[in-house]
């Protein structure tokens, strides 16, 4: 690289099936980046068609139309190399590919290797592999390999081929889905990467929310020592431009940009999953319900931060057991973010409930049949709210609730969005103090609007947490403290131990044996909840798929 290479990295928020949409915005960024006097630019995997397009990929239409708009796409392409992800209809096969644009046509395509088949990966059910030799461009005297996301995940052919026929740069596209720390792992992995194949690497990464699925984009480009040289931003649309000459390179002092501290990330990942599940099924604002506790709070101030408080609702629905304190700070709450908020008295409801029942029930003793009634009838309310205005109704139990089954069907599970389905109980907490930390408000640039300082009241973080469905309940009557069932539920879920194994880490005995039943059991719960979004290493749903009849006890 004796002449140096400009390029750059465009990570583009698309949108699964908006072909012509998507097409848009890599004809911008395209131009933008030929404007920035860039050689090359790269997009991000399945960038024409969004990541990922699942079973549209078995759509033969789906798959000729896409070659249709990569085609128009190539002939507007003149003066700049463009590298695009698109699903490739060849031979019989379709292949995860890497369009390589040039003077108006589509001048070579790489075929991704190595296709993913675990966690929330299922590519080979819609892919052939392609060829581990590796694809070599030269440019401007420059040779550069080219790879697709788990190429480079993966020792060996084909980057250690590329460089083995003399790249000097090898360039990724991907759409590496998000969970709490993957940036700095990627860079770390891809360092390795660098050093071994003595090469520049250049990652340029899917930006944007797809149902559960988070895209962070954090693209960025490594010396052959794997240090970064330059980074793109986290969770929106940007343009990085890099300069790569060896004696600058060498020279140039290692990036120092700092990576935000968990609790940051995580609340910014949940802001753009949020944001983009709205604005991409075309809802205009949402609804959920405001109790007082610790977790509706938390979500309702991700709604104001990713939408604006304008297109937040918010339901205040107290019962016999709803403590005068919890509904004061639910009505502080809502104050505090400009929220509009609705107050249902859910009491003559239960009574109408009760009677109705008062028959078949005689002579019983009010239980578990009863609160659950109180969660039923709140979520009809908020399901009549969004019948008639068109709101999506919000959901607002965390992954330690969803973990034991803590919820109730049709009552406080019903919904379209569980925003922090795979949030543990404690991070809910830690990341209720980062947002009410003035400085928080400062760091949230990324959303739209000013937003309030230091919402919550304390209390909410402060109070023991409670469904309040009898009187004087707290979830610790049920539950072990969430401290200790966190430990459990990432040793049993994330890392899939046994109880036996918990039980020899140090974890009581008892309470790995009650809450792995109460995981087992409330499978069916889990398949019948909306979906949400991903930012541990094993979520329900796509990560993690359990049988609902299921003996094995282990």
């Amino acid at each position: 690289m004796s002449n140096g290479l400009r390029l750059a990295l465009c990570q583009i928020n698309a949108t699964v099936g908006d072909l012509a949409g998507n097409a848009a915005r890599i004809h911008e960024g395209i131009e933008q980046a030929k404007q920035a006097g860039a050689a090359l630019v790269l997009f991000p995997e399945l960038a024409l068609t969004g990541y990922p397009p699942e079973d549209l990929l078995l759509r033969e239409h789906f798959l000729t139309d896409t070659g249709t708009q990569l085609a128009e796409l190539a002939r507007t392409t003149h003066g700049i190399v463009a590298i695009v992800g698109f699903p490739e209809r060849a031979e019989g096969n379709v292949y995860n590919s890497a369009a390589v644009l040039d003077g108006g046509a589509v001048r070579s395509v790489y075929r991704k290797v190595h296709l993913p088949n675990y966690g929330v990966f299922d590519e080979q059910r819609y892919f052939a592999p392609g060829e581990p030799r590796g694809s070599v461009i030269e440019l401007h005297g420059h040779r550069v390999g080219v790879t697709v996301c788990e190429d480079l995940w993966v020792a060996g052919p084909p980057a250690s081929s590329e460089a083995a026929a003399d790249a000097r740069l090898i360039a990724n596209i991907s759409a590496s889905p998000y969970h709490a720390g993957k940036g700095l792992e990627r860079e770390r992995l891809f360092g390795q990467r660098a050093r071994e194949t003595g090469t520049y690497i250049a990652f340029c990464g899917m930006v944007g929310g797809q149902d559960e699925l988070v895209f962070d984009g954090h693209s960025f480009v490594l010396d052959r020592s794997g240090e970064p040289i330059a980074r793109a931003a986290q969770f929106k649309e940007d343009l990085l431009i890099c300069d790569l000459d060896p004696p600058a390179s060498e020279q140039r002092e290692p990036l120092r940009t700092p990576i935000p501290s968990v609790e940051q990330e995580v609340y910014e990942a949940l802001l753009l999953g949020l944001r983009d599940y709205v604005e991409k099924n075309g809802f205009d604002a949402v609804v959920l319900g405001l109790s007082g506790g610790i977790d509706s709070a938390l979500v309702a101030c991700l709604a104001v931060d990713a939408l604006g408080a304008d297109r937040v609702n918010v339901a205040v629905m107290p019962s016999p057991y709803s403590s005068s304190a919890t509904q004061d700070d639910a009505r502080a709450l809502a104050r505090a973010l400009g929220v509009r908020a609705h107050e249902f008295q859910i009491e003559p409801t239960m009574d109408a409930y009760t009677q109705t029942l008062s028959a078949d029930f005689d002579g019983l003793a009010a239980d578990l049949t009863e609160e659950n009634l109180q969660a039923r009838i709140r979520g009809n309310l908020l399901m009549a709210l969004s019948n008639k205005f068109g709101w999506l109704v919000l959901t607002t139990g965390n992954k330690s609730e969803m973990s034991v089954g803590y919820t109730t069907l049709y009552g406080d599970l019903a919904g379209g969005f569980a925003v922090i389905k795979d949030v543990p109980k404690t991070l809910v907490y830690r990341l209720a103090r980062w947002r009410n930390d003035p400085a928080a408000t400062d760091a949230l640039t990324k959303v739209p609007g000013t937003p309030t300082r230091s919402p919550i009241p304390p209390l909410i973080i402060e109070r023991a947490p409670s469904a309040e469905l009898r009187e004087g309940q707290v979830d610790q009557d049920s539950l072990p403290p969430y401290e200790l069932l966190d430990r459990i539920l990432h040793g049993y879920i994330e890392l899939d131990r046994s109880r036996e194994q918990l039980i020899a880490e140090g974890l009581p005995a008892a309470e790995v044996e009650r809450t792995a039943r109460l995981v087992d059991l409330a499978e069916y719960k889990r398949r019948q909840a909306p979906p949400g979004i991903k930012i541990t290493e094993r979520a329900f749903g796509r990560d993690r798929r359990m049988p609902i009849t299921n003996a094995y006890r282990g």
